[in-house]
């Protein structure tokens, strides 16, 4: 195997899994979503449709589908890459898809009734709770690379893939809960997700450190065996442990910048919509002042008129 080059990243493309599959089914799915909206006249943020097709799922193609995909089991670094990207990256974005949103506002009846009794199953209520998703968020990669599942995968192309869903789906069920733009059951108020957000970043940390001063390979003589003449195992292992410190620090900074964002703007429209209804009860209570003013004028006007009558006759 010749050095991973930029020519390699496309000559080495490879479309012919069921990943590539899914991702085609999901993107013309998500597509006739929109298109079904807009037909009926109904608006759909562009942003939205840029972030899941082209950031969320166009990342998700570029690690597994081009050309990194020949190197992700002979390069220790590249499978990192395929981890953040995958883990952290790529479910941010699908989360600001907000697919399930779009999937609730297109659906038939019955159909939606299906999705919504799931949202609101026991299951889901599981699954999607921040702690729950947390654990399984830190806990998972520590598993995967420190018994025999990793060396696993690199043997068998199919665990290998469903390793590759399994980083997808369990950053989604981190992130999706904490950016909050689908219906999810168990939404934390914005503290409770920074709070979160930022326990996470010790844990990449632990592990980057880990994977980088560790004396022993992931995968045992798996990377040696390939016999690439071009990249020292051990060396790249200490690269791949840096990629997960520092990718996982960086994510984990910006999400909380986000969060922390997202909540500022929630703070302002809720001060926004105090102040609305402050105008109308000011508004109510002086209509209420100006009909008390009124009902005395009238009846004193009404009591001139009845004691005016007798002397006029």
């Amino acid at each position: 195997m010749e050095p991973l080059t930029g020519s390699k990243f496309f000559t080495e493309a490879s479309v012919d899994s069921w990943l590539a599959a899914g991702l085609v089914v999901g993107a013309a799915l998500y597509l006739y979503g929109v298109y079904r909206l807009r037909l009926r006249g109904d608006h759909w943020p562009a942003l939205r449709t840029f972030c899941f097709l082209v950031l969320g799922f166009g990342s998700v193609a570029v690690v597994t589908l081009s050309g990194l995909h020949a190197y992700d089991t002979s390069v220790i670094s590249v499978h990192m890459i395929q981890h953040m990207v995958l883990s952290m990256v790529a479910p941010i974005f699908l989360a600001l898809g907000a697919p399930v949103t779009l999937a609730l506002r297109v659906l038939p009846k019955r159909p939606k009734a299906t999705l919504l009794s799931v949202l609101h199953s026991r299951f889901a209520r599981v699954v999607t709770h921040p702690l729950y998703a947390y654990a399984i968020f830190v806990i998972n990669p520590f598993v995967l690379y420190f018994t025999g599942l990793y060396r696993v995968s690199l043997e068998n192309s199919f665990v290998h893939e469903l390793v590759h869903l399994h980083f997808l789906a369990t950053g989604c069920l981190f992130f999706w809960p904490l950016l909050g733009l689908d219906p999810l059951p168990n939404r934390w108020p914005y503290p409770g997700r920074a709070l979160l957000m930022l326990l996470s970043v010790p844990f990449h940390t632990v592990l980057g450190l880990t994977i980088m001063q560790s004396t022993t390979l992931l995968g045992g003589d798996w990377y040696p065996n390939r016999g690439l003449t071009w990249i020292d195992p051990y060396t790249d292992q200490k690269t791949a442990g840096g990629i997960l410190w520092a990718g996982g620090e960086i994510v984990s900074v910006t999400m909380l910048g986000v969060l922390i964002l997202q909540w500022i703007r929630q703070q302002e429209r809720e001060a926004r919509r105090v102040d609305r209804q402050l105008d109308r009860e000011e508004a109510a209570a002086a209509r209420a002042g100006q009909d008390q003013d009124q009902e005395p004028a009238e009846g004193t006007g009404e009591i001139r008129r009845a004691g005016a009558s007798p002397s006029g006759g």
